[in-house]
């Protein structure tokens, strides 16, 4: 196992979130071809089990060894990270204005600083709480929440799920980052998500006929047609194994806070990707919001971790030790 190092895991997340924000326009010419979203988020989840595995097999086929103590977690971190993210979000976004689901969705890591804070008793520094309410209030001049007169009750509380499910991703994730190596522990995860679509969506009811037609990029590049399979495959690799691949290997070297609170840089590159590729325009207030997102992430950054000790340290687990703060969980063992 490497060494902590924290400059690294911040690169890792940036990177993460430039995959992200090219993913969004992309995904984007995937539903315009008529791949329903439930059915993408499905495609995603086992695109990705399978090119794992066949890469864990390939590097290191003793990985896939799990325990029966790990096993919730992995199931958890793939219901939760793997499937149920996309698929609230994709409900978002159907109901709500693409910027307003992007808003709700990142309030995760005041969640995960939340929990944090309430439930491992961790101190959360003055710096970094600033920092994820500058970044929000970024996010809503990007969102530019003041032009909607109503939203959509369901549309809301999918945004808040994704929140609430990306939020699991964060602290999950970086509990088993410190236990499995990131090639082994994102195949789990999709692993599992790709097993909970095939319960909830089985295979027989999709209509994959979509995948055959050619489609337009759209934007930019209106002129260029290319197979809607290879927008999903696109998706598979770049949009999903590695950019969710670069954020788990980021949580062996900062914390899930911190992860959270990088990652709030996505909206933002998702927009800009968009406003070169497709044409969506960026007003002033958009442009200001975008420069206080990164002005949040750096504030919060500049605070170090965001954790400070704390003097009261949780009970330990039923094997006499004391279970894993985010902070520990992070370090490899």
């Amino acid at each position: 196992m490497s060494r902590q190092s924290p400059a690294r895991g911040v690169a890792y997340v940036i990177l993460a979130a430039v995959f992200f924000s090219v993913n969004a326009s992309m995904s984007k010419v995937a539903l315009e071809a008529g791949v329903e979203p439930a059915v993408l988020a499905a495609l995603r989840s086992t695109g990705a089990a399978l090119v794992l595995l066949v890469a864990v097999v390939a590097v290191a086929p003793g990985r896939l060894r799990i325990g029966l103590r790990e096993l919730p977690f992995l199931v958890a971190l793939g219901v939760a990270g793997g499937a149920l993210v996309q698929w609230l979000y994709f409900m978002a976004i159907d109901r709500l204005p693409v910027g307003i689901a992007l808003l709700l969705e990142f309030t995760a890591p005041a969640m995960v600083a939340l929990f944090s804070w309430a439930v491992l008793r961790q101190r959360i520094r003055r710096q970094t709480w600033l920092g994820i309410g500058v970044a929000l209030l970024g996010l809503a001049l990007v969102a530019q929440v003041w032009t909607d007169i109503g939203l959509d009750a369901v549309g809301v509380l999918a945004g808040f799920g994704a929140a609430a499910c990306l939020a699991s991703y964060y602290l999950v994730g970086s509990r088993q980052s410190g236990h499995r190596d990131s090639l082994s522990l994102t195949f789990w995860m999709f692993a599992f998500a790709a097993l909970f679509w095939a319960v909830a969506q089985p295979w027989w009811t999709v209509d994959l006929a979509p995948l055959g037609r050619e489609t337009s990029l759209l934007g930019a590049f209106d002129s260029v047609s290319v197979p809607a399979w290879s927008t999903v495959l696109w998706i598979i690799v770049f949009g999903t194994i590695v950019a969710y691949g670069l954020n788990l290997a980021a949580l062996r070297h900062i914390s899930p806070t911190a992860c959270g609170i990088i990652g709030m840089s996505e909206p933002v590159g998702s927009a800009v990707v968009a406003w070169v590729w497709l044409g969506q325009s960026l007003t002033v207030a958009q442009l200001t919001g975008g420069a206080l997102v990164l002005a949040g992430i750096a504030l919060a950054e500049l605070g170090g971790t965001g954790v400070e000790p704390s003097s009261s340290a949780p009970p330990p687990d039923d094997a006499g030790r004391a279970p894993l703060s985010p902070e520990a969980a992070a370090a490899p063992h």
